[in-house]
């Protein structure tokens, strides 16, 4: 009898399983897709707004990139 019920909860723990998979995966595909519109939607405005709304394309101006000359 013991071998019956320890079969029947191995079953049910792996439909448990299989649907939290299942869940999972369609949480990556909806973030997979959100993700790109945002993406979308950021070239967009870049393009729109010649970059200048975009703080990936700004360089630092603060002791970046001084170079002493050799003589």
């Amino acid at each position: 009898m013991g071998a019956v019920v320890s079969c029947i909860q191995s079953v049910l723990r792996t439909i448990g399983n299989v649907l939290m998979a299942i869940v999972n995966a369609i949480g990556a595909v909806c973030m997979a897709i959100i993700n790109g519109i945002v993406a979308l939607f950021d070239i967009i405005i870049s393009c729109l707004t010649c970059g200048k709304a975009g703080g990936r394309r700004r360089r630092a101006t603060t002791g970046g990139g001084m170079h002493t000359s050799r003589v």
